[in-house]
């Protein structure tokens, strides 16, 4: 079940300057909810983030802040939580040949007192990419 679809902001740590704040397309699903009750899933929860044009921050560089500030405003476990980037397919050059693939990362963190940090990177399972692309439909249009 899709808890979140929209415009996420958050608010940096630098004060009065809000520095590193920033906002992203975020949905946030619960699994749990709605679907197959008799399969029981380790991490339920699916936070799918990708950049917003209009934000001064990227998703990339504030990944452990976002989680941290997820895991905050919705309540969510963050050991039952698969966050994962969202990178639309990008197409340049003069005749529009050349063509960056869309990808999708995992990202892994230490949680410490609540805090997501040390955050690596991850390809998907070709199982949970599947799943993913499928519940990453239509983010590219990013709402604004």
């Amino acid at each position: 079940m899709l808890l979140y679809d929209g415009i996420y902001n958050w608010d940096g740590f630098g004060g009065r300057l809000k520095l590193a704040s920033g906002k992203c397309r975020l949905r946030l699903y619960d699994l749990t909810r709605g679907g197959d009750h008799n399969l029981a899933l380790l991490k339920p929860f699916i936070a799918l983030a990708t950049d917003h044009p209009e934000s001064s921050m990227s998703i990339k560089s504030c990944a452990g802040h976002i989680a941290t500030c997820l895991v905050k405003d919705f309540a969510v476990d963050p050991a039952r939580m698969t966050y994962i980037e969202y990178y639309p397919a990008v197409i340049y050059g003069e005749h529009d040949q050349h063509c960056i693939a869309e990808r999708f990362e995992s990202l892994e963190f230490v949680w410490c007192e609540g805090k997501a940090l040390h955050p690596k990177w991850r390809a998907l399972s070709e199982n949970m990419l599947g799943q993913v692309q499928s519940l990453a439909r239509g983010m590219e249009q990013v709402q604004v």
